[in-house]
């Protein structure tokens, strides 16, 4: 990898941890009231975080972070493959919120899957839409 993919990638990981702090910022200010005052449960309150998330990132992500990076002359096939990855989002959301929250499991407080969400799924999800959906 030369030096000038090695800056590309990089500009890439920062621009999209950028966005990753505004869209999972977004995400905790929509589920943390909803879970922590047990307006609903914890499921429902993700999926209520993760829309606005996917929403917000769909539009950042392919307009700042992903700039200049693949080919945009199937937007169709761009934005099918962006809502496919953040169902991978959601699912490992889902999966974190299950496995720290639910009595069956940890039976942890509201807050314990924001760790994950926070450190663990924005990996797995750039190096997917880097790959797949922009690349």
């Amino acid at each position: 990898m030369g030096q000038s993919a090695v800056s590309e990638l990089f500009g890439q990981l920062m621009r999209f941890g950028m966005v990753g702090v505004v869209t999972t910022g977004l995400y905790a200010l929509v589920y943390s009231p909803l879970a922590k005052y047990q307006v609903t449960s914890p499921q429902v309150a993700n999926i209520c975080g993760y829309l606005v998330a996917m929403a917000t990132g769909y539009v950042l992500h392919s307009r700042w972070s992903f700039r200049g990076h693949g080919s945009r002359d199937n937007p169709v096939r761009t934005t099918s493959r962006f809502f496919l990855v953040s169902l991978v989002s959601y699912a490992l959301n889902a999966f974190w919120v299950f496995l720290l929250t639910d009595s069956r499991m940890f039976d942890g407080e509201w807050w314990w899957p924001l760790l994950p969400i926070v450190l663990v799924t924005p990996l797995v999800i750039f190096a997917l839409n880097r790959r797949w959906v922009f690349g």
